[in-house]
């Protein structure tokens, strides 16, 4: 018997990287599922002061309305040289929600000044992981870098074509999906949730 578990986003490239995340755990037996494949319910706004309050709100918000297990992650960029903005603030940094070029091109922007010793970076992302009837879990991962002066490369989303991990020459967005995954925020703090995933799927 197959167990699913929610993914609280309509991100398809989120949804893959924790197929992804359970497959090279050797976790087999739990479907992911996103908020497309489930009945519409009402969302809290995403207003919370930091990445793990928000990821909290969004994965009860998916158990109590659905009954099943329920996975939200929360992820943005914190830049030394902005204080640690945009943080939470980075989906919607331009103004609209979800704008990547218009985030990036605006970041971009407001470093364009800022020498290439002093743009040091970290990607962030807390992952909640809430079941029925228990507290949820709530984890962080971090991936630390520094932000390019222009954009490379194809894959990955947000803000990784201006974002170079540490140790490497490529960005983030020129990185392979399996190579993003051994290494990424989300990546990171995924992993931390495998052995109460593992247990869910022998349930």
């Amino acid at each position: 018997m197959t167990g699913r578990i929610l993914v609280a986003s309509r991100n398809a490239k989120k949804l893959r990287e924790l197929r992804r995340v359970l497959a090279a755990a050797g976790i087999e037996g739990l479907e992911v599922i996103g908020l497309d494949e489930v009945p519409e319910f009402p969302e809290t706004p995403e207003t919370g002061a930091t990445f793990e309050a928000n990821a909290i709100v969004k994965a009860v918000d998916g158990a109590v309305a659905t009954g099943l297990p329920c996975v939200a992650d929360d992820s943005g960029i914190e830049v030394d040289a902005l204080r640690g903005m945009p943080g939470v603030l980075s989906a919607r940094w331009s103004g609209s929600h979800g704008d990547d070029d218009a985030n990036t091109a605006l970041l971009l922007s407001q470093l364009s000044d800022v020498p290439d010793e002093r743009r040091g970076a970290a990607f962030v992302s807390a992952c909640a992981l809430a079941i029925p009837g228990r507290d949820p879990v709530v984890v962080r991962g971090e991936w630390r870098g520094r932000i390019v002066r222009e954009p490379r490369g194809e894959n990955g989303f947000g803000y990784d074509p201006v974002f170079e991990p540490e140790g490497e020459k490529r960005t983030s967005a020129e990185l392979s999906p399996e190579e993003k995954d051994a290494a990424s925020h989300r990546g990171r703090a995924l992993e931390q949730l495998v052995p109460t995933l593992a247990r869910l799927a022998k349930a």
